[in-house]
């Protein structure tokens, strides 16, 4: 974690700080509503977004999945139970080894996925620019 070596914080520092939090608390909020209107709830759609989006050559594993939603393994579990239970993830073992559970999304988690996707893409169109201008501000500032 990088630490601040410059004490001399003016007002306005705090004011694009917390702009900047606002901005990307109002997507997330957004982001959230709308995985709730399609009746997921919000870490269930970081989760399917998390498998769909990984890197080209690494596996969705349980441990994979924990990192990237920041949560303990036996919620990542949990989770991927929920979602298994509603078919919109399956457990598959991997063809490499066999001890190892892979999550993949079913054709119905990738619809859901997709619908979200577009809601959140067409939603950045219109608040991206002020997050990424807030965000710009802040470095020029200080980076």
């Amino acid at each position: 974690m990088a630490e601040n070596t410059n004490n001399d914080l003016h007002l306005s520092d705090y004011q694009e700080l917390a702009e900047f939090r606002y901005q990307i608390r109002r997507y997330i909020h957004f982001s959230e509503q709308m995985a709730r209107s399609v009746g997921l709830e919000p870490q269930q759609h970081q989760l399917l977004l998390a498998i769909k989006g990984l890197p080209q050559q690494q596996k969705p594993t349980i441990g994979y999945l924990a990192e990237r939603l920041q949560i303990q393994h036996h919620s990542t579990v949990e989770l991927v139970d929920r979602l298994v239970e509603r078919e919109y993830v399956e457990r598959k073992r991997d063809t490499v080894d066999q001890r190892r559970v892979l999550v993949q999304l079913t054709l119905k988690g990738e619809d859901v996925l997709q619908r979200l996707a577009a809601t959140m893409l067409a939603e950045l169109s219109t608040t991206g620019p002020l997050l990424v201008q807030t965000l710009n501000k802040l470095i020029s500032q200080h980076g």
